[in-house]
């Protein structure tokens, strides 16, 4: 993956071994899509644990062509690495990232071995993270729950643009005066120095500048400070998010994706819309996230046109560039889409 920033050593966190031996992973082409449906997954708009956990175990073992979610798991990071489950918990826990889906991961690797200690779950802001409801599993699973900037930012590892933002309280160079002050944006230390494995959990959700609230908009906007400047223009956003998830620190500790499609929101980004969800009851893997954020614009385009909505157009640019940078495939005629049910 490009590179695109001046970054500092990557420190990997020396972790107990939980006993766990990391097998060869087979030859998985990195364009599969694993959608796996059952239709009694949610309940009145209520994910039922029972059945998500069955899924995710399902998906996992079928996309990384194993027997058993417990050697699925085992491919993907070693006893040494902290694995960051990325979630999306600004929108809550409704219309976000359902916490019951990261509880099913969580105790999928836990199934595989992997200690309580080799697992955070984070997103930009701790205070997302516990309105979300993502501070329960603290002490019901031992695991840490952390946010991005409360973690600080890392003045050596940055991505650099000619947008000069308006510096937020909390930015790293909030205050600072001198020439070209705001024009980095800084990766958190979480991030860059600490966690060493990705697997990120994304809602289908709306964004009215991004498309999406998926992978690429996640994950970049996530992890860095000063990100005002990119929000506000689309045309900017479309070439910060595919390039900040490039950044060798970041997209390249990427293991596995999923699209939390338990419920489509198609209209209303970050506040709960019931009048314009529904409950596709699926949930969606792969190990390359531009493929699923297209899956997931379509999908909403469908939502949308279903509901005889005006459905935007104005937000390719973004998906396109990030398959200028081979941050994976955006055209669906060149993705493997196989079904589980």
């Amino acid at each position: 993956m490009p590179a695109a920033l001046l970054g500092a050593p990557i420190v990997a966190v020396s972790l107990a071994s939980a006993g766990i031996s990391s097998s060869p992973s087979p030859a998985v082409p990195t364009n599969r899509v694993v959608i796996v449906e059952n239709e009694s997954a949610t309940d009145a708009f209520q994910p039922r644990m029972e059945i998500v956990r069955d899924m995710v175990d399902r998906g996992i073992s079928k996309l990384l062509l194993t027997t058993n979610a417990t050697d699925a798991w085992r491919q993907l990071a070693t006893p040494r690495d902290l694995i960051g489950l990325k979630v999306y918990s600004a929108p809550g826990s409704h219309c976000g990232t359902r916490p019951a889906l990261v509880a099913a991961v969580i105790e999928g690797l836990f199934t595989a071995g992997f200690h309580a200690s080799n697992i955070v779950v984070w997103d930009k802001h701790r205070s997302d993270l516990r309105r979300a409801g993502f501070f329960d599993f603290v002490p019901r699973y031992g695991v840490s729950v952390e946010g991005a900037a409360e973690a600080g930012w890392d003045s050596t590892n940055y991505y650099e643009a000619p947008l000069v933002g308006n510096l937020l309280y909390g930015d790293l160079e909030f205050g600072n005066k001198d020439p070209g002050a705001g024009r980095k944006s800084y990766l958190s230390k979480l991030v860059s120095r600490r966690i060493t494995k990705i697997i990120q959990i994304t809602p289908l959700l709306n964004h009215n500048s991004a498309g999406v609230c998926g992978n690429l908009y996640g994950l970049a906007m996530g992890s860095v400070d000063n990100t005002a400047r990119f929000e506000a223009d689309p045309q900017h956003m479309a070439t910060a998010v595919p390039e900040i998830y490039a950044l060798e620190s970041l997209g390249d500790k990427v293991v596995l994706s999923i699209v939390d499609a338990l419920i489509c929101q198609y209209q209303g980004e970050e506040q709960g819309l019931l009048h314009y969800s529904i409950a596709l009851n699926e949930l969606r893997l792969s190990k390359d996230p531009l493929a699923l954020d297209t899956l997931s614009m379509q999908e909403l385009d469908w939502q949308r046109r279903a509901a005889r909505m005006r459905s935007p157009t104005n937000h390719f640019e973004l998906y396109q560039n990030a398959a200028l940078l081979e941050l994976g495939v955006n055209e669906i005629a060149s993705m493997k889409i196989e079904r589980v049910r």
